[in-house]
Order: structure tokens, then C-alpha cells, then sequence
């Protein structure tokens, strides 16, 4: 699994396409001759970039859930709401459809986000607005969260 790092900021230009910040591209390289798949995320209002590894490991996930149940039917309606698959051309830019740049509010100014193997894109200022929201105690949420994960004593 690839886990990629850092945060960008970077501007949309006026055909909807991002360029992809120079330390970023040269982690998503690797997978551009298979394409990348961009999709709403399921539970903020940002976009999700997936490499074609990391979005085949999605689908074997979803293909285990019953369509014949309601509940499971809902998830994998919204689950795949607004799915495209884009390409990163050889300049590094990636071309974002309409439907997908007004769900996420994007207008101009935008942040890419590793967050471990796909990438967030956000609205700038929704972005900083999520992280910087005072009312999560990052504290009490890491101890939450990772507290009782045992740690690799490899070095």
C-alpha cells in the first residue's frame, strides 16, 4: 500500500484543471499510466483521489455488501455518486468535471491532502476551517484512537 505525504495548496485554472504541485507528482507518478479515480468523499464535502490499486481495494470491500438489502443498496448508490476516472497529463495537471468542483464548493483556490493512500482535495478555506476547528480536542481524540494500538518496536 502506498501512503503518500504532505499538503499542498495549489490554484484551479479556468478549464478545471488542477496542476498538481511538483513533490506530489512526483509521488503519484508511479501509478499515472493506469489513471486515477476521483470521487465524492462519503462523510466531508471534498473530493477523493484514488490510485487504481487503492481504488480496486475499495471495490473488493464494496463488492461484499448485499444489494438486496436497503441499507447496503443506499451505501453503494452514494458510494459511487459522481465517480469519475481521470488521467494526470504529462504536465501534471488533472481535469476536474463541474459536478464534482460544485459538490466540493472548489472554485479557485484548492488543497491536496495526503491521507494515507488517497489524496483529499478540498476548497482551501474549508480545508483550513476542518483543521482548525476548535471544538476537536486532538488531544483526547489521538488517545481515543490510537491508545491502545501496540506499537512496533522496530528500528
Amino acid at each position: 500500500m502506498q501512503n503518500f505525504i504532505g499538503v499542498y495548496d495549489c490554484k484551479l485554472d479556468t478549464k478545471g484543471r488542477i496542476m498538481v504541485p511538483s513533490p506530489l507528482k512526483k509521488q503519484l507518478m508511479p501509478f499515472a499510466e493506469k489513471g486515477f479515480i476521483v470521487k465524492r468523499s462519503p462523510d466531508s464535502k471534498c473530493l477523493e483521489l484514488y490510485t487504481m490499486t487503492a481504488w480496486e481495494r475499495q471495490e473488493r470491500m464494496i463488492s461484499k455488501l448485499n444489494p438486496y438489502k436497503k441499507e447496503h443498496k443506499d451505501f453503494i448508490r452514494r458510494f459511487y455518486a459522481g465517480v469519475k476516472q481521470i488521467e494526470m497529463d504529462p504536465s501534471g495537471r488533472m481535469l476536474l468535471t463541474k459536478d464534482l468542483l460544485t459538490f466540493s464548493g472548489i472554485n479557485k483556490e484548492l488543497t491536496m491532502a495526503a491521507a494515507r493512500d488517497i489524496i483529499e482535495i478540498w476548497d482551501k478555506t474549508a480545508y483550513e476551517t476542518v483543521i482548525n476547528d476548535t471544538t476537536v480536542d486532538f488531544e483526547l481524540l489521538a488517545e481515543r484512537v490510537m491508545g491502545d494500538i501496540e506499537l512496533d518496536s522496530e528500528e
